[in-house]
């Protein structure tokens, strides 16, 4: 008796989910969504929007071809940079000083990848280059 029952009860939901379900007609299951939000969330929006509007720089990668600190390290570095410019005239060289390094590095990468082929390029010039993680120019990159 237990089973019919179960059976019974089974079958009279199989045949009636499926005829409250096509009762529904799909063009009056339209509506609207109203979202209510804090008004500074737009003014947070439109400043992210304007601070990355002004921004020239990005994460990419460079590659960095010397590091030196010490006596004269800034005539070494002045040289390193302007022997790499004259080997590759193409690809943008920066001299930075963070105290009390001096360092030159090369290039505006956008990914890891292209830093590496072009260190492929290289690494008989610069046997000691490697690549690092580092702000790269917007106006440099292709």
């Amino acid at each position: 008796m237990r089973g019919f029952l179960s059976t019974v009860t089974m079958l009279f939901s199989l045949i009636l989910v499926p005829g409250v379900v096509m009762a529904q007609k799909p063009d009056t299951m339209t509506g609207t969504l109203e979202v209510n939000q804090d008004m500074r969330v737009d003014v947070l929006l439109n400043k992210h929007i304007e601070i990355n509007q002004v921004k020239q720089t990005m994460e990419g990668f460079r590659i960095q071809v010397f590091f030196d600190s010490g006596n004269s390290s800034k005539a070494r570095a002045q040289a390193a940079l302007d022997e790499f410019i004259a080997r590759y005239p193409k690809i943008s060289a920066y001299l930075t000083f963070k105290s009390p390094n001096y360092k030159v590095r090369v290039g505006d990468f956008r990914t890891r990848l292209d830093a590496q082929r072009f260190l492929n390029d290289i690494v008989a010039d610069y046997p000691n280059a490697f690549i690092i993680a580092d702000q790269i120019n917007l106006s440099n990159v292709e």
